[in-house]
């Protein structure tokens, strides 16, 4: 990799009109189109690397933006000299010494932060000849500790302790690799379940996904409580009380509704309530764990960074962590974040869905149960079934469960005809609209 040398980067502003058929709605975001600052990394040595940060559509021409600064710190520089330092390099991108102070470490630095680490992976991953899932879970625990940034994080997770559970727990490596290889990874579907969809459609959608092999299912709520109860006892009479059913609220509540709405939703015997208030709310979730403790509460998509996580943690906030590739700072944040919950033994259960999450988090979910929490009990990946047609290499998904991807990279790559045709604004998909 000595000889890979990063000569351009590009940043393109993609996005898919998903509002125009309420794809993605739930009781805050009512109008999302599903969008992306996608980073091309090219070298001379005629190797891509591929990432990008999901957004919902507005505002995404700043993330481009953004990353398209921050590329700076990547061109000109041999993949090598990032690898073997690779904290370094996270660094770099966010303590730039007048760029941070628009952050520091969340927002739209973050996510473009976000997309050129993750690009590099691709890249790194695509160089060594393997899915990312497969090289993270090769690496010797040191190479991995090297990895990770634990400033502002060691009260919770030292670099001594991540390197004692990594190095422990490669122990039965090879029969998960089996085990995943031959079932895949427990997923749950998102997709019968949009805020925006009418109740005979969230019927069918959960009728077909039953029958299509699902066992986890997740339902938006937020809207009129009579409403939301209406909707969850659909789902209930199609899926039965055995199969498992969420309900999100995307932040929807304060905490006295929160705590209130929660109960109420009690008798659909969900086993998850999501995101019941704002994320950035530590206290207020843990209070709502602590007054309604027949649901566990879930939270993650919209944590900005490790040191939230790790504040959630320590305030027994979350009884599941909804990790997301690409709201903090790419796979290096993400390795500090799936440590810290190893510790604190609350099981991950990435967010998906949008353009790309569900291609990216099947990497890091495996790598979790290869490498750290060495356990699946109480996991699932989400899925939703939208746009995965753009993707060179696609999610699988087999009776409920996502199979292990086998092509070399992140899985991230966009068909070269969607890049054109959806590019924002001058793109066939939205030129076509004016």
């Amino acid at each position: 990799m000595n000889d890979i040398l990063i000569t351009a980067v590009r940043v393109i502003d993609l996005r898919f009109p998903t509002s125009r058929e309420n794809i993605g709605s739930d009781a805050v975001n009512k109008d999302p189109d599903y969008s992306a600052a996608y980073c091309i990394i090219e070298t001379n040595a005629g190797l891509e690397g591929h990432g990008l940060s999901f957004t919902l559509g507005r505002g995404t021409d700043l993330v481009v933006q953004a990353a398209e600064y921050l590329s700076r710190y990547a061109i000109n520089r041999t993949l090598a000299s990032i690898t073997d330092d690779f904290r370094a390099f996270a660094r770099q991108l966010t303590d730039d010494t007048q760029f941070r102070w628009l952050g520091p470490e969340k927002g739209v630095i973050q996510l473009a932060a976000a997309a050129l680490i993750n690009a590099i992976w691709d890249l790194y991953a695509r160089a060594e000849k393997k899915p990312l899932w497969q090289l993270l879970s090769e690496m010797e625990p040191a190479q991995l500790i090297k990895a990770i940034d634990f400033r502002y994080i060691d009260d919770a997770i030292s670099p001594e302790e991540a390197l004692d559970l990594l190095t422990e727990r490669r122990k039965g490596q090879a029969e998960r690799l089996a085990l995943l290889r031959e079932k895949g990874y427990p997923a749950y579907t998102t997709s019968a379940g949009w805020f925006g969809y009418s109740e005979e459609k969230i019927r069918r959608l959960s009728k077909e996904a039953l029958a299509d092999g699902w066992t986890y299912f997740k339902l938006k709520v937020g809207g009129d409580a009579a409403d939301d109860l209406r909707r969850g006892h659909i789902v209930r009479e199609e899926i039965g009380w055995t199969n498992k059913l969420m309900v999100d609220a995307n932040q929807k509540w304060g905490i006295a509704e929160a705590i209130s709405r929660t109960r109420q939703l009690a008798e659909l015997k969900p086993w998850w309530m999501e995101e019941p208030t704002n994320p950035d709310d530590i206290l207020g979730h843990a209070r709502i764990r602590r007054e309604v403790p027949e649901v566990r509460i879930a939270t993650g998509e919209h944590v900005h960074n490790r040191i939230m996580f790790k504040q959630l943690l320590q305030a027994q906030a979350i009884d599941v962590l909804q990790l997301d590739s690409c709201r903090v700072a790419g796979v290096n944040e993400n390795l500090a974040i799936i440590l810290m919950a190893a510790k604190f033994d609350v099981p991950v259960c990435p967010h998906a869905g949008g353009v790309g999450l569900c291609e990216y988090v099947q990497h890091l979910s495996a790598f979790d149960f290869l490498s750290v929490s060495t356990t699946l009990k109480d996991r699932v990946i989400e899925f939703v079934d939208h746009l995965h047609e753009h993707f060179v290499d696609p999610v699988r998904i087999k009776d409920g469960h996502y199979l292990l991807p086998q092509q070399p990279g992140y899985s991230i790559e966009i068909r070269k005809e969607s890049l054109t045709r959806f590019a924002y604004p001058h793109g066939e998909a939205w030129s076509a609209t004016k």
